[in-house]
């Protein structure tokens, strides 16, 4: 038998262990977006910028570990990742790319309708319609897997 947590604990439960079956609905949607992102003509290196520069704003330490190593995978390129925070101030994203880092960061900061009115007519500029959605789904997905892992403090390990 194990004692009760003390009052004010800080210890968390893993809650895509603890309920499995909502965490699955997640992996399935993001395999939807996924797809989706794919038949727009997203390539995988764009949906990785946008899922890291999400969880870069969330302070999301796992899902940013996962996705660096994801967007390696996919051709990255180290100096590029290194430098994402400050996207706005190189010119090493292509305009498609801009566009989606603007799109993700107006849906992480959906509260902000300016920045959104300015991130969604600046990709229309380059984006399809059905790009500009990809993006967004892949956006609104990362930041729950963010909250996931967030909340339920997964722990990055030194590799």
């Amino acid at each position: 038998m194990t004692s009760p947590e003390p009052a004010g604990s800080t210890r968390r439960i893993f809650i895509d262990k603890q309920s499995p079956k909502a965490y699955h609905a997640l992996v399935q949607t993001s395999e939807a977006v996924r797809a989706v992102a794919a038949d727009a003509g997203l390539n995988r290196v764009l949906v990785e910028l946008v899922n890291l520069r999400v969880s870069q704003l969330n302070g999301c330490a796992y899902c940013l570990h996962l996705h660096t190593r994801a967007a390696l995978r996919a051709g990255d390129t180290p100096q590029r990742l290194g430098v994402l925070a400050a996207w706005r101030e190189t010119e090493l994203f292509t305009p498609a790319e801009r566009a989606a880092l603007a799109l993700a960061e107006a849906t992480t900061a959906a509260a902000d309708t300016s920045a959104a009115d300015t991130a969604w007519a600046a990709a229309r500029d380059v984006l399809t319609e059905d790009q500009i959605s990809a993006v967004v789904w892949v956006a609104v997905t990362i930041n729950a897997f963010n909250r996931v892992s967030i909340m339920s403090r997964h722990p990055v390990r030194a590799e």
